[in-house]
């Protein structure tokens, strides 16, 4: 994909990559609030694009498509950050909702269902639900999670950092075992729905195929089964991160 001048054609690599944006901003999309605009998403996304076609130097050792889908899935993500995709009163009710996973799993010595969860937040099951569904965007860490006193957020103090880059720090081999084990104990269909959603990379109609339910149920397990697992590993990890991150940054 040369010109005449023998430099890379810009307007070729664009339409060979457009599809790659649309596949990731589609997956991105199951995450996030319905208020987020697909549409958005594309755009931050090929900003992204046209970062890496400018940034990426042959021979460096990698391969073109990797390297730009980092940098694509990365300006989607600031695109995010700025728009604040999840409002506050939410994510504060899916706060509540992992405290009550914790409470009832020390009273049970299992996982909770809906209706028990429902009535430990004294709330219809159908409004439950509703938080579930309204809250699909709801992520098992947030940028929010890492700050420490400083006005400044986690992401803008590490993103240029390669050694603090958050998501080196998010590998820990601590926190992935202990999420490794957390998933292990979800409810069976919500350890499915986890499996066909992350490793099959099947978006959330294919699921709801699957299971034989809704599009808008699959929300609702999925965002359920993100605050079982911030509920069991946030708890215990979230702390050791942060004195690990101090490490780095102070050191």
């Amino acid at each position: 994909m040369y010109n005449a001048a023998g430099q890379p054609d810009k307007e070729q690599l664009v339409q060979r990559f457009v599809p790659l944006v649309k596949r990731i901003a589609h997956h991105l999309m199951a995450r996030l609030p319905a208020s987020v605009m697909f549409d958005d998403l594309f755009q931050n996304g090929m900003i992204g694009l046209l970062d890496a076609m400018e940034r990426f130097e042959e021979g460096q050792g990698a391969q073109f498509e990797t390297y730009a889908t980092q940098r694509i899935k990365g300006a989607m993500l600031d695109g995010l950050r700025e728009n604040d995709t999840l409002p506050r009163h939410l994510r504060r009710e899916m706060r509540r909702i992992e405290e009550a996973i914790t409470q009832l799993e020390q009273s049970f010595g299992r996982p909770p269902n809906e209706t028990e969860l429902s009535a430990q937040l004294g709330i219809p099951l159908e409004e439950y639900q509703k938080t579930l569904q309204e809250a699909r965007g709801h992520q098992l860490l947030y940028f929010e999670d890492f700050s420490g006193d400083e006005d400044e957020g986690f992401l803008d103090r590490h993103f240029t950092d390669d050694d603090a880059n958050p998501v080196h720090l998010l590998e820990d081999q601590q926190l992935r075992h202990q999420l490794v084990l957390s998933i292990d104990r979800l409810p069976e269909r919500e350890k499915l729905m986890m499996g066909l959603y992350y490793e099959q990379e099947l978006n959330l109609k294919e699921i709801g195929e699957v299971l034989g339910v809704t599009e808008s149920r699959v929300c609702q397990l999925h965002s359920q089964a993100i605050g079982r697992l911030r509920a069991e590993v946030l708890g215990t990890r979230l702390p050791a991160l942060k004195v690990k991150r101090k490490g780095r940054t102070d050191g």
